[in-house]
């Protein structure tokens, strides 16, 4: 179970008691990918007095050559046992601030890109919580290979024999659960082989350490019932793609969520207002970081329930960010386009960010659209100033590079490795002959 109390000397005792074999100390790489070092339980302490030294040149977006040398230094607040179902061995696991050998922390870790925006919204009496809805697929193995065949035909909110993943997602909820990450609701989705597992939202540091424990106990639970789970964003042509949609709230540091004001018509505060104009007016230089692979943008087109306008509603599910039902503690923004490739630290982060200006600025949003934007026309739109985000990870990125608040937010060092990495996947996508131009063109021209 994950408890908040932990301490160096409860890890070093429980560790003891339980005859822990191996501990894994894991961190992300600037794209969101885990990593990990695994130890014997004699380096445990060590680990949580020193640090662990590694070389980082290897990992995306941490270091050159010249400056490989990085040191991970385990939480004991994160520590816990994974379940026999992620490791047959007595495996224990603890997240890792990563420091430079000189004892500062490392401006590459995207946790601290999170942390450093996060006390700044503390600093203003705020506490940043996010609740991520997490969209993945379940496709069919053959053999050792992945299929894109998806292992069932059920639809939405199914209750039938045709969800044949009832089990699995039972399989993944306990799992999360033993870690300590209660689940409060899991479904089959729109698409074939498409589920859906939510957990409750709390602070943002926590929400994106536990998206990264999901999607990797996802992908272990799917491999243990015989099949393949991908968090792509649109792996299946002509079908609704994956997502995460994102609630997101502040709340006094008394425990008041600042979002809500009773005596508004929508109940919404002022507070709300402006971080959701600061979101609006920032979605764009921002969509990099929401949608970092050229994959997501073949998601972020009409028809298929993935926003594509920029505007915000009561209701209106075809709007960018949209007010979900329940207010008083439950008060809230969703903000729809974000997708499960990225990392989720740099994610929240570039959302608070966009928001405080908006507070900063105490911009005001433009009216809410509760029409279905998709059957406007494009006069409608230029009336109701709904304007459209980019589509492509090319056009993403020439905005990206001309952003002050990602520049700010991200810091120098994981500003300029994000556009590197990316402006080479870029580069390397544009550059491709698909088999669809062959089909299209090769016997016409």
């Amino acid at each position: 179970m994950e408890h908040k109390s932990f301490t160096k000397e409860d890890v070093l005792n429980i560790s003891k008691k339980e005859k822990v074999l191996f501990v894994r100390l894991q961190f992300v790489d600037i794209l969101g990918v885990p990593k990990n070092i695994v130890i014997p339980p004699s380096r445990l302490e060590e680990a949580l007095e020193k640090g662990i030294p590694f070389d980082g040149s290897s990992i995306a977006g941490y270091a050159t050559i010249e400056e490989s040398d990085k040191i991970a230094k385990p939480d004991p607040k994160s520590f816990v046992i994974l379940p026999e179902e992620i490791e047959k061995r007595k495996t224990a696991k603890l997240n890792c601030d990563i420091y430079e050998p000189n004892g500062k922390r490392f401006a590459g870790d995207a946790k601290y890109v999170l942390e450093r925006v996060a006390n700044k919204a503390r600093k203003l009496g705020y506490i940043y919580n996010t609740g991520p809805e997490c969209e993945f697929f379940l496709f069919k193995k053959d053999g050792d290979e992945s299929t894109l065949i998806p292992n069932d035909a059920a639809g939405y909110f199914d209750l039938s024999h045709r969800d044949l993943a009832e089990g699995v997602r039972a399989d993944i909820s306990l799992a999360l659960d033993n870690l300590g990450i209660s689940t409060y609701t899991s479904h089959h989705e729109v698409s074939d082989g498409q589920h859906e597992i939510n957990f409750r939202y709390d602070d943002a540091i926590t929400t994106a350490d536990r998206v990264i424990t999901l999607k990797y106990v996802t992908k272990v639970i799917a491999r243990n019932h015989g099949l393949h789970a991908s968090f792509m964003p649109k792996p299946l042509f002509g079908l609704n793609g994956s997502g995460m949609h994102t609630h997101l709230s502040l709340f006094s540091l008394n425990g008041k969520n600042a979002f809500h004001d009773s005596k508004d018509k929508n109940q919404l505060s002022k507070l709300a207002r402006h971080f959701i104009a600061g979101l609006l007016k920032h979605i764009k230089e921002i969509t990099v970081i929401l949608n970092p692979t050229v994959n997501s943008y073949k998601r972020l087109v009409p028809g298929y329930e993935a926003p594509t306008y920029i505007s915000w509603a009561n209701r209106n599910r075809s709007a960018l960010i949209r007010i979900p039902t329940g207010r008083g503690s439950g008060a809230r923004c969703e903000l729809r386009n974000p997708d499960l490739s990225g990392n989720p630290y740099l994610q929240f982060a570039v959302m608070l960010a966009a928001g405080l200006k908006g507070i900063e600025g105490k911009l005001i949003p433009t009216d809410p659209v509760e029409k279905n934007i998709y059957t406007l026309s494009e006069k409608e739109k230029e009336k109701y100033d709904i304007h459209h985000l980019p589509e492509s990870l090319g056009h993403a990125l020439s905005l990206m590079e001309e952003s002050d608040l990602l520049k700010e937010t991200l810091g120098d060092h994981t500003f300029n490795n994000f556009l590197h990495v990316k402006k080479s996947e870029w580069e390397q996508y544009r550059t491709q002959v698909t088999p669809w131009e062959i089909n299209r063109y090769l016997q016409i021209l």
